[in-house]
């Protein structure tokens, strides 16, 4: 059985793992529509691989006995100045969800 305070974190997790989709959808979109079609390739690839960690914690949670939660996701960003920006920003939230999982993996 999983613990309640496992499965809180995970299922915080799952959250940030949807909105991080999201996020490289929106990239994506935003470089397709702008003629940059391998900067927008490889954001719908970081795409997928974000839905895949969100499915991954799904099933994590829900093989163990929990209920894994699924949450409205907040809006991301539809314009972006530049790819310049663009990758910043993919740095940053990178960052921020590597951490996210560090200090969930410090709590437990």
């Amino acid at each position: 059985m999983l613990k309640k305070k496992v499965e809180d974190i995970c299922n915080r997790q799952i959250e940030r793992e949807g909105y991080s989709s999201n996020l490289y959808l929106a990239m994506a979109s935003w470089a397709e529509t702008n003629g940059l079609s391998g900067v927008a390739g490889w954001l719908y690839a970081q795409a997928d691989e974000e839905r895949v960690h969100f499915l991954k914690f799904i099933k994590y949670i829900n093989e163990r006995g929990g209920k894994a939660l699924i949450s409205a996701l907040k809006k991301p960003a539809a314009e972006f100045k530049s790819t310049e920006e663009v990758f910043l920003q993919v740095l940053k939230h990178e960052e921020f969800i590597t951490a996210s999982i560090n200090s969930s993996c410090l709590r437990t």
